[in-house]
């Protein structure tokens, strides 16, 4: 049997066909959401929708090319294709063109590329490399540190281009960690950051840091067991806040509410920290810290809130109620969800969506082309469309299980992560569940950087996974 033989008889044409239908769906709905009356011919190439066909057919040369390469190449090449991506990401801060606020564009020839779209899968090639060297142990210090530094250089780069959406795609790899012996830990840390994020903006680092600390008061009942010592301690704190509480408003003190109750914490920390040395406590050490890392990070968060871009702001605190601003911040999200739940059970019918033939949603066959699937073709065609995903994702998962080499199998993973963050989030976005960030649903939405890097990215583990019965290690 011959190399093309074997390759045709190894690949995995379940994937790939889903490809092609998300590909195929994704250029008919560019179509509805632009349409022209003045240039109906799908196939024109001075419209959108004829762009993007050419983008299609060159992803498919590229997705060619791919599967005829020898798989070694990804492995031997992948840290310098990291390297040759991240230089990339620096030149566009010099010599790119900025486009709605974000300097993050080539313009070769008339032809705009996004760099920040090629650096999921060069980082996802560095991490598999790293990650499947021999002896490498995820929860050392020092493989924590490479890991981490890999996923901050493209992050880091790209939030300089101003675009704080694409940045966010690299947390996707905490997933990869994870099934690679990350501790369950540090993921719940992480969901607890975030809770900390959404509780201070909803509320105030005072009322937040009130929360922290009764928490670590139960959990110090919890180790401890012994209630006398969590009523004294309660007590203690309580009853010195309000003593320097009265003493503010007597003595007039210039002094926050917040910083008063940190005093005091502080006291009753020390004091803890006397007899979790001489019992040797570690569990409730351990409790200190994490309230005073979990303080730190409430506090910390009104300071980062305030670096974000107003706009920024505005959708955080629309999506969150703090504001509601239909006609400003809130109006992409309003809109879509309008055109999504004017589709009802079936939908409109193709170029038959008022919302988007009278352009009331922005950026429709762009971040928001999810939402002339829901007007036009409705809850039929959402589910559609989100089966095809799950389905793809889970044969991902599928197939990075089975294989041989490390590298592939954490390359796999780290596949299925990024299409899982993008289609969650950007889902998540027309439907109001989370902040517009600005990121493109896969296969789906309008453009060639997005088309090509989403192909190579997949296309790249075809090819991996076509050579995995070869693999021995």
């Amino acid at each position: 049997m011959n190399r093309e033989t074997k390759l045709l008889k190894n690949i995995d044409w379940v994937a790939i066909l889903i490809y092609l239908a998300l590909v195929f769906i994704g250029w008919l709905n560019i179509y509805a959401a632009v349409y022209d009356e003045n240039h109906s011919s799908i196939f024109d190439i001075t419209q959108s929708y004829g762009k993007q066909l050419m983008w299609i057919g060159t992803a498919f040369v590229l997705a060619t090319f791919i599967m005829l390469i020898d798989s070694k190449f990804f492995t031997t090449f992948s840290i310098p294709i990291y390297v040759l991506v991240m230089l990339s990401l620096m030149a566009v801060l010099v010599f790119g063109v900025e486009s709605k606020g974000a300097r993050s564009w080539f313009d070769i020839g008339g032809i705009r590329i996004q760099p920040a779209e090629f650096g999921k899968f060069a980082t996802c090639l560095a991490i598999a490399n790293v990650i499947s060297r021999h002896g490498f142990k995820m929860m050392r210090l020092g493989s924590l540190c490479l890991v981490g530094l890999l996923l901050l250089i493209p992050a880091g780069l790209i939030i300089l281009q101003n675009d704080t959406g694409s940045a966010l795609v690299y947390s996707s790899f905490l997933l990869v960690m994870y099934r690679e012996g990350l501790h369950g830990s540090i993921l719940l840390l992480c969901f607890i950051v975030v809770l900390i994020f959404i509780l201070t903006l909803l509320y105030s680092s005072f009322v937040v840091s009130i929360i922290l600390i009764i928490g670590a008061l139960i959990a110090f009942l919890y180790y401890r067991q012994n209630r006398g010592e969590f009523y004294r301690l309660f007590l203690f704190i309580a009853l010195s806040f309000a003593l320097l509480k009265g003493l503010k408003i007597w003595l007039d003190w210039q002094v926050s509410d917040l910083r008063l109750l940190l005093s005091v914490y502080a006291l009753a920390s020390l004091a803890g920290i006397f007899f979790i040395y001489k019992r040797k406590m570690k569990s409730v050490l351990f409790v200190l810290l994490a309230s005073w890392t979990c303080i730190g990070a409430s506090i910390g968060v009104n300071t980062a809130f305030e670096q974000l871009q107003p706009h920024q702001k505005d959708r955080i605190n629309d999506l969150l109620g703090i504001e509601n601003d239909p006609t400003g911040a809130g109006y992409n999200v309003n809109q879509s969800k309008i055109a999504i739940g004017s589709g009802g059970f079936s939908g409109k019918g193709f170029l038959e969506g008022t919302q988007t033939k009278y352009n009331f949603v922005p950026e429709q066959s762009t971040d928001f082309i999810f939402c002339t699937i829901g007007e036009e073709w409705g809850f039929i065609g959402c589910a559609v469309v989100i089966g095809l995903f799950l389905a793809l994702i889970l044969r991902l998962v599928k197939m990075a299980e089975r294989q041989r080499s490390h590298f592939s199998r954490v390359y796999g993973y780290g596949v299925a992560s990024i299409l899982f963050f993008h289609v969650a989030v950007n889902i998540g976005m027309t439907i109001g569940m989370v902040p517009v960030i600005g990121i493109p649903l896969p296969f789906l939405s309008y453009g060639g950087s997005s088309l090509w890097a989403f192909t190579i990215l997949l296309f790249i583990f075809l090819r991996l996974d076509a050579n995995r019965l070869q693999v021995f290690s």
